[in-house]
């Protein structure tokens, strides 16, 4: 039975890994964020592409992420848990060896009263105001806990993905007001914070989404793509309607194909008569209603009937269709459904 195939290209995420390497600079390390099962791409598979491409930390957004991480890469990496020391946590933390992004006073007194002499980091608000210590509680606590020796001290950027937007060098300057002299590793930037240049690379970098091929690193190698296959295709009249609440209606005696997915496996329902498909290089509009289960598409002009279509590939990139859909690459990515066949790509050595 034909069924969708989401195809993950490893060998792309590892090489896009090297670039963001490259781009971080000499002496600066590179860490690797595989939050959320790797952007939606199955962490075990993906961990491991960075750890044998050279990444060292990586960066997750829970506990629980971390053991999924350490479970794939077994001792040795440093797994960093953005969310910190949270209640209930502390066994995981320490059976599993995972390092806590501490990001307030309560999250300080529980970890060093439950786990003293076990490896932490710090989380800084610099002005995103989201997670992190502010500025007059680090001032207070600063004497204390950096006697206990953090690993690193991090904070991350509200607007990197816009190279002239003021935020910028105003989390800059925060971040070295709190930081400088400290003698800690620092972490500020990620994948947009590369991009910015060297003065936000300080120790440390976390890319993010340009490991998966999205903005704002335009030159990324291309990750995923996403084949569907047809069920049916039918001929409809001029004046005829297609889908749910009539939403596109036949101009013209019109080829019509029923595609398997919907948005129960990630294609948002704001692509409804926005998003193109592909067969090789022909596109083919998706029109009507995004169903739970089912796209449909305009073939009409084709000369042959495919067996599937592409919604992703060589012609329409993530960026591309998360612009038709509205919104950006991450939530595409991290919502594609569990019903796709996933298909890895992997040189063998």
């Amino acid at each position: 039975m034909a069924t969708a195939t989401l195809t993950i290209d490893l060998d792309a995420i590892a090489n896009n890994w090297r670039a963001m390497d490259r781009l971080s600079g000499q002496g600066v390390q590179t860490g690797a964020v595989v939050k959320a099962d790797a952007y939606g791409l199955g962490v075990p598979r993906v961990a491991r592409a960075l750890a044998q491409a050279g990444a060292r930390r990586f960066f997750v957004a829970a506990s629980e992420e971390g053991a999924a991480v350490r479970q794939a890469l077994g001792p040795g990496p440093q797994i960093n848990v953005l969310s910190g020391h949270m209640a209930g946590d502390t066994d995981m933390i320490a059976d599993l060896d995972l390092t806590p992004m501490l990001n307030s006073l309560e999250q300080i007194t529980r970890h060093l009263e439950a786990l003293p002499g076990h490896a932490f980091g710090v989380q800084l608000d610099t002005g995103m105001n989201r997670l992190g210590i502010e500025m007059l509680e680090w001032q207070a606590v600063a004497p204390i806990l950096l006697e206990a020796g953090p690993v690193m001290l991090m904070s991350h950027l509200a607007c990197a993905d816009e190279p002239d937007h003021p935020m910028n060098l105003l989390q800059l300057e925060a971040f070295h007001e709190m930081t400088d002299g400290t003698g800690i590793p620092r972490s500020l930037a990620a994948t947009g914070g590369i991009m910015l240049g060297p003065k936000y690379h300080f120790d440390l970098t976390r890319p993010g989404i340009g490991l998966y091929g999205g903005r704002p690193f335009d030159t990324a190698q291309r990750v995923v793509s996403l084949s569907l296959p047809i069920i049916q295709t039918r001929e409809v009249q001029p004046g005829e309607a297609v889908g749910y609440s009539c939403a596109w209606e036949a101009e013209q005696q019109s080829i019509v194909a029923t595609l398997q997915a919907g948005y129960a496996d990630g294609l948002l329902r704001s692509l409804s008569n926005k998003a193109m498909l592909w067969d090789r290089e022909t596109p083919c509009p998706l029109i009507g209603r995004v169903s739970m289960d089912m796209i449909t598409a305009d073939i009409t002009h084709l000369s042959e009937m495919p067996k599937s279509l592409d919604i992703l590939g060589p012609h329409q990139t993530l960026d591309e269709l998360a612009d038709a859909a509205g919104t950006i690459s991450y939530e595409l990515l991290t919502g594609m459904g569990a019903r796709y066949l996933r298909r890895y790509l992997e040189a063998r050595n």
